[in-house]
C-alpha cells in the first residue's frame, strides 16, 4: 500500500528543528474513487511543502525523484479497473462460474467450489522435495553389474525419459493456457498450487537421473528420439496448440468445447492414463526392494497426480453441468474417441518398455490394466465404458493412490503423509 510516512517523518524532523513549529495546512477533500482524473488524495499540496523542506536540508532533488512526484500527483485510480465497473455491488456465491464469468476474479470469497480449496489445502498439506529421499542405496544398484537385469534397467530409463518431460508439457499447459481460461479463482488457487507439484515432480526427475550418473542428454532429450516416448508427448503437445496462443478466449460453443478438449487431453489422459504404465512399473521395482530411493519419489509424484486428476475432472464435469449446450453427443463421442487413443498409445509403451515378463508383470497384464483405467476415465467423465470386463490386475495400486495413508514397500507404514520432511517411518 503506498504511504507518506516517511514524509511525515521527514517533516517531524525538519519541525523539531524550529522554535514554534506551525500547523499543517488543511488537507483538501478527497476525491471520489470512481472519478477518473481523480488526484492522489491530498499529496500534492503536502508533497509540495515536503519538497521545499528537503531542498531546504539537502539541496535539490533529484530529477528523477521530482519525475516520481509528478507522477504520483495525477495518478488515477481507476485504470485497470473499468472492467469491474466501480462502485458495483459486492461478488455473491451465484455470480461465479468456471468459465466465461465476468465476476471480479481477484476476489477469492465466497467459494462456491468448496471442493477445489480443499483440494488445494490438501496439496498443501502433502508437500514434499525431492532432496528429503535418501537415493544411497540406488546407486550402489544401479553402479552394481548384477543389481539390475536389462529390463529393469530399461523401464528405469524409460520411465525417467518421459516423465522428465511430460510434468514441464503438462506445466506449460497450466500456466499459459489453463489459468488464463478457468475464471474461477478458488480453482485458480488450485491449478497455482499444481503448477508448483508439477515443478517439484520434474525437479524429482532430474535428481533420480543426476545421482544416478545418466546421460542426461540421451534421458531428457527421449521424447524427441524413441518412437513410444515421442508418440505420447506429440498427442499431448497437439492439445495446447490452440490454447497456447494468447488471443485465444473461450466464449463460443467452438472454442468453449476446444477449452473442454484440452482439459480432456491433459487431466483425464495425459495425467490420467500415460502415467500408469511406467508408475506401476517403478513401484512394483520398489515393492521388491529395488531403487526404493526413485520408487519413493514415484510414490509421492503419483498421490499428487491422483489428485490433479480428481480435481481436472470435477473442472470438467462442472463445465458441462453449467454448460450442458457442449455436451453434445458428437462431443461425447469425440472424448471417448481420445480416452481410446490414449489408452493404445500407453500399450504401445508398454510393450516397447516391456518386452519381456518382468517385475511380475507383463506387456498383457498392462494392457488388461490400461483398459481397466480407461473405463474409470469414461466413467468419471459419465460415458459408456469401452472395454467390458476389464480387471484390475495390480490391486496394489490402489493401495498406493491412497492420499491419506499407506503401507510402504518393506511391510513398514507411512503414519501420515504430510510435508515430506515429517514423514515418520514405523
Amino acid at each position: 500500500m503506498l504511504s507518506w510516512d516517511d514524509f511525515d517523518a521527514a517533516e517531524e524532523t525538519q519541525q523539531q528543528s524550529k522554535p514554534a513549529p506551525q500547523a499543517p495546512p488543511k488537507p483538501e477533500p478527497k476525491a471520489a474513487v470512481k472519478e477518473p482524473a481523480a488526484s492522489y488524495d491530498s499529496a500534492p499540496a503536502e508533497a509540495a511543502a515536503k519538497s521545499d523542506h528537503a531542498n531546504t536540508s539537502t539541496g535539490k532533488e533529484s530529477d528523477a525523484v521530482a519525475e516520481a512526484r509528478e507522477s504520483l500527483e495525477h495518478l488515477d485510480v481507476a485504470p485497470g479497473l473499468e472492467e469491474l465497473e466501480m462502485g458495483a455491488s459486492r461478488i455473491e456465491v451465484d455470480d461465479k462460474r468456471m468459465i466465461n464469468c465476468r465476476a471480479d476474479l481477484n476476489q477469492l470469497v465466497p467459494f462456491k467450489y468448496d471442493w477445489a480449496w480443499q483440494k488445494y489445502l490438501d496439496g498443501c498439506a502433502n508437500h514434499w522435495m525431492p532432496q528429503e529421499v535418501n537415493m544411497t542405496a540406488d546407486i550402489a544398484l544401479w553402479k552394481s553389474r548384477d543389481g539390475l537385469t536389462e529390463d529393469e534397467r530399461r523401464i528405469v530409463k524409460r520411465s525417467l525419459g518421459y516423465f522428465s518431460t511430460a510434468d514441464s508439457l503438462v506445466a506449460n499447459n497450466l500456466v499459459l493456457a489453463i489459468y488464463r481460461l478457468i475464471t474461477n479463482p478458488e480453482c485458480r488457487q488450485y491449478i497455482l498450487r499444481q503448477a508448483f507439484e508439477e515443478a517439484i515432480h520434474t525437479h524429482a526427475y532430474q535428481y533420480c537421473i543426476e545421482s544416478l550418473s545418466m546421460d542426461e542428454a540421451e534421458i531428457f532429450n527421449m521424447y524427441r528420439e524413441l518412437p513410444s516416448v515421442a508418440a505420447k508427448a506429440a498427442w499431448s503437445l497437439k492439445h495446447t496448440q490452440t490454447l497456447g496462443d494468447p488471443t485465444f478466449n473461450t466464449g463460443t460453443p467452438e472454442t468453449d468445447q476446444e477449452l473442454l478438449r484440452n482439459l480432456v487431453a491433459f487431466y483425464a489422459v495425459t495425467e490420467g492414463i500415460f502415467f500408469y504404465c511406467g508408475f506401476s512399473q517403478i513401484l512394483s521395482m520398489g515393492r521388491r526392494n529395488k531403487m526404493t530411493g526413485v520408487a519413493e519419489q514415484f510414490q509421492y509424484i503419483l498421490r499428487d497426480e491422483s489428485m490433479h486428476l480428481n480435481f481436472g475432472i470435477d473442472v470438467i464435469n462442472q463445465i458441462k453441468l453449467e454448460n450442458p449446450n457442449l455436451w453434445t453427443p458428437e462431443f461425447q463421442k469425440e472424448v471417448t474417441q481420445m480416452v481410446l487413443e490414449g489408452t493404445e498409445l500407453e500399450i504401445a509403451y508398454a510393450r516397447d518398455s516391456m518386452p519381456r515378463g518382468v517385475l511380475g508383470m507383463n506387456a498383457g497384464m498392462m494392457e488388461e490394466y490400461l483398459h481397466f483405467i480407461a473405463n474409470r476415465r469414461l466413467a468419471q467423465l459419465g460415458l459408456k465404458e469401452q472395454y467390458p470386463g476389464a480387471q484390475n490386475p495390480f490391486p496394489w495400486m490402489s493401495e498406493i493412490m491412497d492420499l491419506r495413508k499407506e503401507k510402504n514397500f518393506f511391510e513398514t507404514r507411512v503414519t501420515e503423509y504430510q510435508v515430506g520432511g515429517a514423514l515418520s517411518w514405523d
